[in-house]
């Protein structure tokens, strides 16, 4: 089977659904099948090699950007339009771009969901060009709803099925300024039915976005979120001193203010001697200002020295940094779709202590790999770190059963296997 995947890249910045996507190609042609990651917007930044280095990147971020704005643009000559497509052009605009949600981006966001009807109907035709003079996929999928726009034409020219991941889009559209919030939603909501099938990682994020677009419960299947267990692993040795970990993005919303609380509330009580704190994740440019707020409040504390910030590190070092820790918590205060920080922690058979909210009791309830905190506070976070700093047996327990479960329902063969089994039901439906 010819699978196709269409996937937003940073330009400059690890992503999560990037790799994930990497991953799952990869392990489609292990298994014989021929898997194709086409970047959008920008050039991927990736942990380990790319399955398609050759595919070029449509939808490139300049193009996008001056259509929206300049409607004569959309006419500009060929020789232009490619060069601004230039990947070592993308690649260095990647430098420079944020995840702000401005006004700028809004009306990009809504003029893409609303596919040949907005502003960048010229790279459709671009895409759907490229996909024309190849071998024709059986499969087309969206790494994410904000791409529905582009799959009406895809369907109708290709004539292939089309699919859908879904990927926290809420909190992205939710932070988007009026009225173009509400058009996003409702456009989205209409694009994606159109489909042959939307996925989201969680049972909890599939109802949650059925509620926000109106849809019946279950029409959104579930497929869980995997990883590539290649290289991780538990540690040689437990850390010698505790260790308090935090993997994710260096911003509010995932928790990292909570987490730091959390560490100087540990302290003040004193009953966990010498506990350290290590945080690593994806950091920008604007990010730091938050992370300097972060450090300013364990300098006051007198427990700098015992903090380490470890942003945009490879994959090799991440599996390293999950090694040294005893524990990893991630409280993030919005709806998270999954957290595959939690699946890279349980691999390398790390104990996790989260709150009971969004995707993460279903995550424990299936892995058995750490437990949940009832309030997302800062003391209930710190007393279930201490709770299971002081019983290191525990800790011992839960990062077994974690490390079982990775290998027995959370690897990526077992994630491509359900996507292949879904996209196989498609084709037998069309003939």
């Amino acid at each position: 089977m010819k699978l196709l995947f269409l996937t937003p890249g940073t330009g400059s910045y690890y992503c999560g659904v990037c790799m994930r996507d990497n991953a799952l190609a990869k392990q489609l042609c292990l298994m014989g099948h021929d898997a194709v990651l086409l970047p959008l917007y920008l050039p991927l930044t990736l942990e380990e090699t790319a399955v398609s280095p050759e595919s070029p990147v449509l939808f490139g971020g300049l193009n996008v950007y001056l259509q929206q704005r300049f409607p004569w643009f959309r006419k500009a000559p060929a020789w232009l339009d490619r060069w601004l497509d230039h990947p070592k052009l993308l690649k260095w605009l990647g430098r420079f771009s944020g995840m702000t949600q401005g006004t700028d981006t809004a009306a990009i966001t809504l003029s893409m969901l609303q596919g040949e009807g907005g502003a960048q109907n010229r790279e459709i035709d671009k895409l759907v060009r490229w996909i024309l003079q190849g071998e024709r996929p059986d499969v087309i999928w969206l790494s994410t709803g904000l791409l529905g726009g582009v799959a009406r034409r895809l369907r109708r020219e290709t004539g292939v099925p089309v699919f859908c991941s879904l990927q926290g889009e809420d909190s992205f559209l939710d932070g988007l300024p009026e009225p173009w919030k509400t058009q996003a939603w409702a456009e989205m909501g209409l694009r994606l039915s159109e489909l042959d099938g939307v996925v989201a990682p969680s049972r909890f994020f599939a109802e949650a976005m059925e509620a926000r677009m109106g849809w019946p419960t279950g029409k959104i299947q579930v497929i869980p979120n995997g990883m590539a267990l290649e290289g991780y692993g538990p540690g040689a040795a437990s850390p010698e001193t505790p260790v308090v970990g935090y993997l994710a993005r260096f911003i509010r919303g995932k928790g990292l203010g909570t987490f730091v609380e959390a560490f100087i509330e540990l302290h003040r009580r004193g009953r966990v001697a010498g506990v350290r704190l290590r945080c690593a994740g994806t950091m920008i440019a604007e990010d730091a200002p938050y992370l300097e707020q972060q450090k300013e409040l364990l300098r006051a504390e007198g427990l700098l020295e015992l903090a380490e910030f470890l942003p945009n590190i490879s994959r090799e070092e991440k599996i390293h940094f999950l090694q040294s820790l005893s524990l990893l918590s991630v409280p993030a205060s919005y709806g998270e779709a999954f957290g595959l920080y939690l699946l890279e922690a349980m691999a390398c058979g790390v104990p996790v202590v989260q709150p009971r909210v969004a995707a993460f009791p279903e995550i424990l309830e299936a892995t058995g790999g750490g437990v949940l905190v009832e309030a997302n506070t800062a003391s209930a976070l710190a007393s279930a770190w201490e709770e299971l700093l002081l019983n290191p047996s525990m800790g011992r327990t839960l990062g077994a059963a974690g490390l079982q479960s990775m290998h027995r329902d959370f690897s990526m063969p077992r994630m491509a296997a359900r996507f292949l089994s879904l996209s196989e039901r498609a084709l037998v439906k069309e003939s």
